[in-house]
């Protein structure tokens, strides 16, 4: 056997991508998780749960079309497979299709019919549909084949903008007395515009003058009175009353940051400031995140400590936010400076949670820029600061495949081993699969053949607990290679 296929294995490359991709998606890191996804997919295409894994992260981040293609990839082997029938489901309805969303959510909850997920979904798009052509009581068809509803709709809006301003200001009234009170809660504040343009129309001298392009008053004020109306319609569908609500006070405290008011309770206002912060970094826009950090920098440091008790530690967080957007636009060595500054401010505030996430960015950048033994020696410092099981197995794998990068094969197999010890202590059978291969790998390099086997079939099982098809298939290769 040559040495070039010996490093042929699966480098767990497959299921490490997928775990990492797992949990950059809990931490909300989503641009990061499809990275992660998509890698996983180049070595396995076909792979329907990685699939639905990078669909979901595309549905995060709003590109509702991407996560649409994933879904029904996911479907093209298995028209039942219910994870890719509620992806599409949910794809469908961000998109606006909730007639074509809601058929995918009554399949899937005929197949699974205890998902509370599938059940949901029928409910939201029910409700969508509902909010589509306004309440019940407002759309009442004589039976179910009466089309008289659209036709009246169609007769409206194909009037000409010609007639007498009488007839407009009527048909408009008309219209809005169909559901006042929907189209106050729509249009908010936009509300008491529309009313004013309605007055305008009944000024019989004022429309029948021209502006200074030569367009008529009275089309302009029509025209206004009719964007009001399609954007009703558009808001009645996009979201329920409540959502609208909450983006309307969102959107009101953002206009207070803009006008300079200054925070009542600055605890609060750093904290909803650093929710912003991740929200853009999460959604992959690196560069707002970027400035609005920096910006919120400037203010906190103009702050004394009786204003802001926790400065010290609102630093260190906005220099880990800061580090963490150079990371994602390729400067490392800024990004490194500002890691180094959360990690000096954690020390000094003893602050022992801030110290482990600026070690483990530490060490990401010095992995990601080659210098495995500086991420080794960093992340050892990290680890007596680790509690959970899971972060343990995920930290011994990192720096174990440092020191198989840098062809410490005994080093590499030691960590592995102390992966898979964690791994096993909390039953994550993802990270014993990764654990074993990563051991498989060090004694395959150390010549240790029978070894490498044992790992590399226990990985095997773990594969197939996981109905990790591909990792499966990949394993059963090498091991025909290896017994050969």
């Amino acid at each position: 056997m040559s040495d070039n296929e010996e490093g042929q294995g699966p480098k767990s490359t497959f299921s490490t991508y997928v775990a990492e991709g797992d949990q950059l998606f809990q931490r909300g890191e989503y641009v990061k998780a499809i990275e992660s996804f998509s890698t996983a997919l180049s070595l396995q295409p076909d792979d329907k749960n990685c699939l639905v894994a990078r669909s979901r992260c595309y549905l995060k981040l709003g590109d509702a079309e991407s996560a649409l293609k994933d879904a029904e990839t996911s479907l093209k082997d298995n028209k039942d497979f219910f994870k890719g029938l509620y992806q599409k489901a949910e794809a469908l309805y961000t998109m606006g299709d909730f007639e074509f969303a809601l058929v995918y959510y009554h399949r899937g909850n005929k197949l699974r019919p205890e998902l509370q997920e599938f059940r949901l979904g029928i409910q939201k798009a029910q409700e969508a549909i509902v909010n589509s052509v306004g309440s019940p009581s407002s759309v009442k068809l004589e039976n179910k084949g009466d089309l008289s509803f659209f036709h009246k709709s169609n007769g409206v809006r194909s009037k000409h903008l010609n007639h007498s301003h009488k007839r407009e200001s009527k048909k408009h009234g008309q219209k809005m007395g169909r559901n006042e009170k929907t189209a106050k809660e729509l249009l908010g504040e936009l509300y008491s515009d529309r009313e004013y343009l309605e007055k305008l129309l009944q000024d019989e001298d004022l429309i029948k003058g021209k502006i200074r392009t030569g367009e008529r008053v009275q089309d302009l004020i029509v025209g206004c009175i009719s964007y009001l109306d399609t954007r009703t319609a558009f808001w009645q569908q996009q979201k329920p009353i409540y959502a609208r609500q909450r983006d309307r006070k969102l959107m009101q405290q953002q206009w207070n940051r803009l006008l300079h008011k200054p925070p009542s309770d600055p605890t609060r206002y750093v904290l909803d400031s650093l929710e912003e912060i991740d929200t853009a970094l999460s959604s992959g826009n690196t560069d707002s995140g970027l400035k609005k950090a920096r910006e919120l920098m400037k203010v906190v440091k103009e702050w004394s400590g009786e204003v802001l008790p926790n400065k010290r530690e609102v630093l260190g967080n906005l220099h880990s936010c800061i580090g963490n957007a150079l990371m994602d636009l390729g400067n490392m060595d800024k990004a490194l400076h500002h890691h180094e500054k959360d990690l000096e401010m954690a020390k000094k505030g003893n602050l022992m949670d801030s110290k482990s996430r600026a070690l483990d960015n530490i060490g990401r950048v010095y992995a990601r820029i080659g210098k495995f033994q500086q991420a080794i020696e960093v992340w050892e410092e990290k680890l007596p600061l680790v509690c959970g099981g899971l972060e343990k197995a995920w930290l011994f794998h990192e720096i174990g495949r440092c020191y198989l990068e840098l062809k410490c094969y005994s080093e590499a197999r030691d960590y592995g081993s102390r992966s898979l010890i964690a791994a096993d202590d909390i039953s994550d059978e993802k990270w014993q699969l990764n654990a074993s291969v990563l051991m498989a790998q060090a004694e395959l390099k150390l010549g240790n053949y029978k070894a490498c086997v044992l790992h590399f079939e226990r990985a095997l099982d773990r594969a197939k607990l996981l109905q990790d098809d591909s990792a499966s298939e990949a394993i059963q290769k090498l091991l025909c290679k290896l017994k050969l």
